[in-house]
């Protein structure tokens, strides 16, 4: 089985965030016969490290991807289609742990002669946990790379062209759920009762105008209602629950920080004016996702043949990769995934597998770069 049919496999089987154990074990069963230097699997739960060379006698280079999949119904027909109802590889995980399979055939047929490799596969990307699972385990200890890379398809950008910038690549992201209740009555006597229509209305405003609010003038920092919910199909009852959806976006951490107080503010005030019960939960929390200067540099001083570019503006998605880059010097680039490939999340998308050739040949690079480069200060 080569790259491709590896992909193909793992497109037709794909899991859900910290479900990852049968795409674990495909990997494990596809590497393990390349004789790696060491194989460690349960990673912050399904997470697997796989070594080629040794930490004594070089720099250490730590490679991440993605095991997780989406909960999509695929509308693709292909003959790998994912059979698992409701669940595909819609931004492309499939395609970056193909990525780092070859990079591991590379390095079973290349031994690093002074340095280590570490291909992180690593679990629950989507949900916003699993880097922090994973550098929470204790095994952890073992891998302490000097340098952390990763990259993203991204689809709309012309192929295998790499875009790249320092500081903040991926945006900062939370999504928040407001509940709010109060107390039912009869529709002909709502007064009677306590309905958090009120407040709701003076509320879903107030996401467009958080910017202003905590004056920010970033295009990046905004806050997106992905659902509201209030009473049910019930024509004679006036309700008494209410629940908000929305997910807030920034550029940096203390922007949404800021975010954050804003709408508990909001919140509490509109409950104690309408005398409602609240509760304000976070969930899918992404910090931003920020680059290292000297990590930039040896991704552009590797990729010098190759079409490189600098970009001005983070990337509006997120990615929890930043967990790695807050602790080591590291950065993730955007890998183009052709401007008529559909975008990522949509139904129709799958990844282009010439990008697997493409992505492990600037990986490569990049290791090999840092394997004749000085380690980073502590």
């Amino acid at each position: 089985m080569n790259s491709i049919n590896l992909r193909h496999k793992l497109h037709q089987h794909p899991e859900l965030s910290n479900t990852e154990f049968g795409t674990a074990s495909r990997l494990v069963k596809y590497i393990a016969p390349l004789s790696p230097d060491k194989i460690i699997t349960g990673i912050g739960g399904t997470g697997v490290a796989v070594c080629f060379g040794d930490a004594a006698t070089g720099s250490t280079v730590m490679l991440r991807c993605e095991l997780d999949a989406l909960p999509i119904a695929e509308t693709n027909s292909f003959d790998y289609r994912s059979i698992n109802p409701g669940i595909s590889h819609k931004c492309g995980h499939d395609g970056h742990m193909a990525i780092l399979a070859a990079v591991a055939q590379y390095y079973s047929n290349n031994r690093p002669k002074a340095g280590r490799v570490i291909l992180l596969f690593q679990p629950a990307e989507e949900t916003g946990e699993g880097a922090k699972k994973v550098l929470e385990d204790r095994v952890s200890e073992q891998l302490k790379p000097d340098f952390v890379f990763a990259l993203h398809n991204t689809p709309k950008y012309p192929m295998g062209e790499v875009f790249i910038k320092t500081g903040t690549i991926c945006c900062a992201s939370r999504g928040m759920i407001i509940r709010l209740t109060g107390k039912t009555a009869h529709a002909a006597q709502p007064e009677t009762g306590n309905s958090p229509v009120k407040a709701v209305h003076q509320l879903l405003p107030l996401f467009e105008q958080l910017p202003a609010l905590i004056n920010s003038h970033s295009d990046f920092t905004f806050a997106t209602i992905v659902g509201v919910k209030i009473g049910e199909k019930a024509f004679g009852t006036s309700p008494a629950d209410a629940e908000i959806y929305v997910t807030l976006r920034s550029e940096h951490d203390l922007e949404m920080r800021r975010l954050v107080e804003m709408v508990n503010d909001k919140v509490i005030a509109l409950a104690i004016e309408h005398q409602l019960a609240y509760s304000i939960e976070s969930e899918d929390v992404f910090d931003a996702t920020v680059n290292h200067d000297e990590a930039v540099a040896i991704i552009t001083n590797a990729l010098h043949n190759e079409a490189v570019h600098l970009i001005s503006h983070p990337f509006r998605w997120s990615e929890d990769f930043g967990q790695f880059t807050s602790m080591h010097c590291g950065a993730l680039f955007g890998l183009g995934a052709g401007e008529d490939t559909p975008a990522l999340h949509n139904p129709d998308y799958d990844f282009p597998d010439q990008l697997i050739e493409i992505g492990s040949r600037y990986f490569i690079k990049i290791t090999d770069h840092c394997f004749n480069h000085k380690q980073p200060a502590k």
